[in-house]
């Protein structure tokens, strides 16, 4: 018997009709408004020091707070959508997204700015793990996985164009721009969402593990305050430890809670599946340096070499579109080669062309060995969802996969804020250290040994037969 696709394309039919068209509309846009919003700021990062006159290292929570806040309750927000609907939910998502980038498109302060970012990570956790399960709701059929693919695409896309229009709006318009761009795509997608019924999981708990989510955010919250704040407060100061003791003992708290949560955020079980370990901090490694390569980048190549926001945009591009091609293309190569082997192998490339790109000095082998740390940055990460679902049994992959997504984000915004701290303290001055070449340099060759690490973590795992694999995980 054919298929459905292939009966309508028999008939010589679309193979998505109108209202199907719209759905995959709506979730593609959904995931390119998180993706853009998230790769466009980093370019603005140094014009809005300028506005505001401050050090752009301080500014660094514009980043790690919005990440923070997203990985804290992403697993929340899927939970939430399977319980009270996939549709409500992505609505809700939008609308707060679209209301918070307003009001930090008119923030008059940096403190104003980063609470809005802050809140702003929130909504996206409402977004970005509700987009593709709209879609896997809606689509029941053999068509499911050419809609989720299309819906990926649109996330690469935003990858690669975030920069570029982070760059041209700075320059050109303001950067203030950069969030008023996300009301229309958000009103666009909650338009196109009207054609979408609501889907819930019938069988799903109605519990939600907010004290964990809160435990979780704020202990790291406060960890991260202290990284940063400790050369201003001292060290040694009342104020520093302070943060530090009590968000070491928020984290401590939280596994106590999950330890005995009926529906805990994060499975805390899976810690005694050593594969599945290995690959998710090599693949948190991956993204570490994903983060600390976009960020830093950024201060460099505006405020080291010189470069406007525009051209900047344009640099950057090799960078997000390597990462985009990479990540959309890893699923087809992960058919083919172990993901592990391949996660080894981008790890190691990415690890020696971020060297190489601390000593390229011409802008053109700059650009060109850019493309190759997107490449290899982009498949290291996109790659670690695959890898550690082979090393745990099917009754786990949910809760593998929210482990793996969490431990990807929070450890990206941590590592933000301390290397943040690292290189002030490398270049003896905070206003001018975002334009400090050389301390730009050194931190991105220690992101590029973290990547060697990675790449070495796994290599250990890929003489591990097949047969070894999900049927030993416990």
């Amino acid at each position: 018997m054919k298929a459905p696709s292939d009966r309508r394309a028999g008939r010589g039919e679309s193979l998505f009709s109108g209202p199907d068209r719209a759905v995959i509309t709506a979730a593609a846009l959904s995931m390119l408004l998180v993706q853009m919003d998230w790769f466009a700021l980093n370019l603005t990062l140094p014009v809005i020091a300028r506005d505001y006159g401050e050090p752009t290292t301080d500014l660094q929570w514009l980043v790690s707070g919005y990440m923070l806040t997203l990985g804290a309750f992403m697993i929340t927000g899927g939970r939430v959508a399977d319980v009270h609907g996939r549709r409500r939910t992505l609505v809700c998502g939008l609308v707060g997204f679209g209301a918070v980038s307003v009001f930090c498109g008119l923030a008059p302060s940096t403190a104003w700015l980063v609470a809005g970012r802050v809140v702003q990570g929130v909504t996206a956790a409402f977004i970005f793990p509700v987009a593709v399960a709209v879609v896997t709701g809606y689509f029941r059929d053999d068509r499911q996985g050419r809609a989720v693919g299309t819906v990926l695409a649109f996330s690469a896309v935003g990858t690669a164009l975030g920069p570029f229009v982070g760059g041209t709006l700075a320059e050109h318009v303001s950067w203030r721009a950069v969030f008023f761009l996300n009301v229309p795509i958000c009103a666009a997608a909650v338009l196109m969402l009207r054609h979408v019924p609501e889907t819930r999981d019938t069988h799903a708990s109605g519990r939600l593990d907010l004290p964990g989510a809160a435990t979780l955010a704020g202990g790291l919250t406060l960890i991260m305050l202290g990284v940063d704040q400790g050369a201003a407060w001292g060290w040694t100061s009342p104020a520093t430890w302070g943060c530090l003791v009590a968000g070491a003992a928020l984290l401590t708290l939280f596994v106590r809670i999950e330890r005995h949560s009926v529906e805990p955020l994060l499975d805390l079980g899976l810690l005694r599946n050593g594969p599945f370990v290995t690959i998710t901090l090599a693949g948190s490694l991956s993204n570490v340096v994903y983060c600390l390569v976009a960020v830093f980048s950024a201060l460099y190549l505006q405020q080291a070499r010189g470069l406007s926001p525009f051209t900047a945009g344009l640099v950057f591009l090799a960078l997000s579109v390597g990462a985009g091609t990479a990540s959309y293309f890893s699923g087809h190569l992960a058919r083919r080669w172990r993901p592990e082997v391949l996660m080894a192998g981008a790890m190691l490339l990415s690890g020696t062309s971020v060297l190489v790109l601390t000593w390229s000095t011409p802008l053109a082998l700059y650009v060109v060995v850019f493309a190759v740390v997107g490449t290899g940055l982009g498949l290291g990460w996109a790659l670690t969802n695959v890898a550690t679902q082979s090393y745990v049994p099917p009754t786990r992959l949910a809760a593998a996969s929210g482990f793996v997504l969490t431990s990807l984000v929070l450890l990206g915004a941590l590592a933000v804020a301390v290397a943040s701290t690292v290189l002030e303290a490398l270049s003896g001055s905070a206003p001018g250290a975002a334009s400090d070449g050389a301390a730009i340099e050194t931190v991105l060759r220690a992101a590029a040994v973290l990547a060697l690490l990675g790449g070495g973590l796994l290599l250990r795992l890929v003489r591990v037969p097949a047969d070894r694999r999900r049927g030993t995980s416990r």
